[in-house]
């Protein structure tokens, strides 16, 4: 038998072990040829925004990349270390260092390449389903299936490089053991696992400093800050801090000495310290999977309550007024979709009012607007005002800005305008929360018409604002589809936008732009939908490589823990108790890294949100880590089931 035919039988007969590993190597393979295909695809670059879906596909398959390098690596160590009386073994039969060196790279790369063959073949099959699923969730058009020989080329030769360094890496776990050393390396009694109170008192403290530094005004460095002292938190706190909270748990034994809680809690002291760098590396993949999806759904989550809340479906923003503003395009193109419409034009300046910032705009135009939106109309006397409250709870850092101030009926305010201050009393007020979005402002000051115009002879021409606004009863609130009247209208008013503009045009500037309330949602949508699209595929790495990580320690010390339970049976340990410690052992293998992760996601993505706005985002949270639990849940079944019905044969 040739010396590749013995690494083929190692890998065909440790099938068990392997094909957890092999499976996962094939998912990753697979993925990144998707990736691949796309970013090399011909026609990309044609699209409206495949320069940068490309760009994003290639940033993930970086990620894909990276973090493939550290599971492979994790993975065959885990082997290497199960191994180590096969490897003493073979020494005694006359096996040299450099033998088994051989070997491992011998079967670290024909599992390599076998992962990459299945990968490639797996992704050629399904690529023309990933470019349509592509392309359909980021709102492209179509592209049609090529035969993608770059891709290839560039998936096998970056995963031979990965498996062939992988293998060389491998040989420093194997080192120059003695054989005595190999034969005993995976039965020699466990000692005690002892924690430091210094280095677990140091995880609780870079913890807590991660927390208050994203309390604080978020920049650069505090980010980069509070991930260093997080993820070296999160480190101690399963290496030190998990193992001391166990050994004080111990101590009660009251509380432990009960039924088969002695049993499980004392493993788990060992489990937790065998598996803290497993544990670590799981709870800091879930959790930046989770917060780039929390904040990616959010965000999403944000652009649809934006468009549910919007009462306008068209926008004409005016940058230099005039008294015949020509909108014949956009109501034509209206009219020929047989659509009935109301539009209100609204003229407005910035000023200062008793160290307030404010918008000034005449009566006339604030009653068309609340008679559009069914509000009550306004009178007032040449020397009064009406004080509207535009306050938007998500715009809190423009109410600091603006320097907010609320005035009352009878108060009397003052306008610092270019000719001079000018005084009004308050006699009227309102709350319109609207014009928070519609024209920035806080607070809104409303005049009669002939004093607005007194005042706006005085006033520059550029320091006057215009909004032309068109409200659609057909359209509602709810979000269209790409094939709906409001998709194609606003598609084509943004299509001749350029005309509407000129048409309007003062002299040689441009009079302003033209903004639909479909066009930005689906502007935001697409940005946001690109990386939801390759935040899917990446947490489905995420999840199936935790599992396999978890699965590859439970196998490792399947041995041992069966010498346990095979001692423990003859003591008069039944298979229900056996059945019960082990299940709360895996349970809490597979489920303290999503609560670990829930909480470090909740602490992060609070501060960035707060940043945009964005208050409510339960449904993000349960959305992403219900997914994680889902699919935990159907692996601990799984695996679960698997590691009893070994230990059972192991029984007395």
């Amino acid at each position: 038998m040739s010396f590749p035919q013995f690494a083929f039988n190692n890998i065909r007969r440790n099938g068990r072990a392997y094909i957890a590993f092999f499976l996962s190597s094939v998912f990753m393979v697979m993925i990144f040829f998707a990736y691949a295909v796309f970013i090399y695809h011909p026609y990309v670059k044609e699209l409206p925004m495949g320069d940068t879906t490309a760009t994003g596909m290639q940033v993930a398959s970086i990620i894909v990349y990276v973090f493939a390098f550290f599971f492979v690596m994790y993975s065959i160590s885990a082997f290497l270390k199960s191994r180590n009386k096969e490897f003493g073994i073979l020494t005694i039969l006359g096996a040299e260092p450099a033998q088994i060196r051989k070997l491992v790279i011998l079967e670290n790369m024909l599992i390599g390449c076998l992962s990459i063959i299945a990968g490639i073949g797996g992704g050629m099959l399904l690529s023309k389903l990933f470019l349509m699923l592509t392309t359909r969730f980021i709102g492209m058009d179509d592209l049609p299936f090529y035969f993608p020989v770059k891709a290839i080329l560039i998936t096998i030769g970056a995963f031979l490089l990965l498996f062939f360094c992988i293998s060389l890496f491998t040989l420093i776990f194997i080192g120059n053991k003695r054989t005595l050393e190999l034969l005993t390396g995976t039965s020699k009694p466990k000692k005690e696992p002892k924690a430091s109170w210094f280095f677990s008192l140091l995880g609780l403290t870079l913890l807590t400093i991660g927390f208050v530094v994203l309390r604080s005004k978020l920049s650069g460095g505090t980010i980069l800050l509070a991930a260093v002292t997080g993820i070296a938190g999160t480190y101690f706190f399963y290496s030190q801090l998990s193992v001391l909270i166990i050994h004080l748990l111990k101590r009660n034994r009251k509380t432990v000495w009960h039924g088969t809680r002695l049993l499980w809690i004392s493993e788990m002291s060992y489990k937790m310290k065998d598996n803290a760098r497993m544990l670590f590396m799981v709870t800091v993949v879930i959790a930046i999977a989770s917060m780039s999806a929390v904040v990616i759904l959010s965000l999403d989550q944000e652009n649809r309550e934006q468009f549910t809340n919007n009462d306008f479906a068209i926008q004409y923003n005016v940058y230099t007024p005039t008294d015949q503003m020509d909108m014949s395009a956009i109501n034509s193109a209206l009219e020929t979709a047989g659509l009935d419409y109301q539009q209100v034009y609204l003229e407005y300046f910035w000023s200062d009012a008793d160290q307030s910032a404010v918008s000034v705009m005449p009566l006339s135009h604030y009653n068309r607007f609340n008679t559009i939106l069914g509000k009550e109309t306004f009178q007032l006397d040449s020397n009064s005002a009406l004080f509207v409250d535009s306050r938007n709870e998500k715009d809190q850092a423009q109410i600091d800005r603006n320097r907010f101030r609320n005035f009352s009926e009878g108060d009397t305010l003052t306008l610092n305008l270019e000719a001079g201050p000018m005084q009004a009393r308050v006699t009227a007020t309102d709350v319109e929360p609207r014009f928070a979005t519609l024209i920035y402002s806080t607070g809104v000051v409303v005049l009669p018409d002939e004093k607005f115009e007194e005042i706006t002879q005085q006033v520059h021409e550029n320091r006057l604002s215009g909004k032309v606004l068109y409200q659609i009863p057909a359209w509602g609130h709810a979000v269209p589809d790409r094939h709906s009247s409001e998709a194609m209208v606003s598609d084509q008013l943004l299509s001749f936008a350029d005309t509407i503009r000129s048409d309007n045009a003062s002299d040689e500037n441009y009079s302003g732009y033209l903004s639909t309330r479909y066009g930005d949602f689906e502007r935001f949508r697409q940005g946001t939908a690109l990386f939801t699209f390759l935040g899917i595929f990446i947490g489905l790495i995420f999840s199936i490589s935790s599992a396999s990580f978890l699965y590859f320690r439970l196998h490792t010390d399947l041995e041992a823990d069966g010498k346990m339970v095979h001692s423990l049976s003859k003591m008069g340990l039944s298979f229900q108790e056996m059945k019960r410690s082990s299940t709360v052992q895996i349970a809490i293998l597979f489920f303290l890294p999503i609560g670990v992760a829930l909480i470090e996601t909740l602490v992060v993505v609070k501060p960035f949100l707060t940043e945009f706005g964005i208050t409510n985002y339960t449904m993000p949270v349960l959305t992403v880590f219900g997914a994680f639990v889902l699919a935990q849940t159907f692996y601990f079944i799984v695996i679960r089931s698997r590691y009893i019905a070994s230990l059972r044969k192991m029984m007395v």
